[in-house]
């Protein structure tokens, strides 16, 4: 073979073999990445508000409202539904509603609707605090029989008689004060009360009557009882509110015209008179 024609294979060869690598190392070679930068879009809308008449606190059934108990909040404006109380409306409304009562439960930060508030003056503001079926009866207190003036309204109490009657005793009839309690666990609606504080200079002033929530039979005893003597108010503790304590009246006492015992004669202006069965 002449020497022309052996370089001519060799520089094939390498040709060869220099094209082989190229094809394996652009096989090899990793495909190229494409990055793509994702944006986040935030959208934002103006929300449009308005100012409503809210709780400050929480308002029990019966509470009388201060302006300390209302206040202006945002609110917005197409969360609004009838009967909300706007400062754009009503800008007075704070000092209008104070003095009303609270016919429902309202929570902290809840807004004002008119039917859970009965307003100053209107009528039916002691019927709107009487749950259903039940009756409101007045009785006459002093600081004395209403535990040193300490109960109010929504507290528990018992309502005890005292009356004079005549019981056996050695074989004779003897004048004896008598006391029962007649009705448990009543809830009292209002009392004729003055509350000063020490700034005002002055103590509590007790009135002349508070007003109790009762069933019909409860109020015809308590009506009864006026007549037969003198009532006071024992005040229960918190604790005694529960489901767990019920309700006990003596009822049994309007059978006999009052007495516990039929027979037992009454004194009234220092005269006896017997208010058992069959008496007056």
């Amino acid at each position: 073979m002449s020497p022309i024609r052996l370089i001519i294979l060799i520089g094939a060869a390498v040709a060869a073999i220099a094209a082989a690598f190229l094809v394996r190392n652009l096989a090899q070679a990793p495909a190229p990445t494409i990055q793509t930068e994702q944006q986040t879009v935030v959208e934002t809308r103006e929300v449009s508000e308005t100012k409503v008449l809210v709780a400050r606190r929480d308002l029990d059934i019966g509470d009388l409202v201060t302006v300390d108990d209302l206040e202006w909040a945002d609110w917005p404006e197409k969360s609004i539904v009838a009967g909300y109380r706007t400062e754009t409306d009503s800008p007075e409304a704070i000092e209008e509603l104070a003095g009303s009562v609270v016919r429902g439960p309202i929570f902290e930060n809840e807004p004002i609707l008119p039917r859970k508030l009965v307003k100053k003056g209107d009528t039916g503001t002691m019927a709107a605090l009487i749950e259903p079926g039940m009756r409101a009866m007045s009785v006459e207190i002093s600081t004395e029989s209403a535990s040193g003036g300490f109960i109010l309204p929504n507290d528990r109490v018992d309502v005890i008689l005292t009356y004079q009657a005549t019981m056996q005793m050695n074989g004779e009839m003897v004048p004896q004060t008598a006391t029962e309690t007649i009705i448990q666990n009543v809830r009292v609606l209002a009392i004729d009360q003055v509350y000063l504080t020490y700034d005002e200079g002055g103590a509590s002033q007790v009135g002349n009557t508070a007003t109790l929530e009762v069933d019909s039979k409860e109020a015809e005893l308590i009506a009864l009882s006026q007549r037969k003597g003198a009532l006071s108010l024992s005040l229960r503790p918190w604790s005694d509110v529960g489901d767990s304590y019920d309700r006990a009246a003596r009822i049994d006492m309007l059978e006999n015209g009052g007495n516990s015992n039929g027979g037992i004669l009454i004194y009234r202006n220092g005269k006896a008179s017997n208010a058992g069965p069959g008496g007056s």
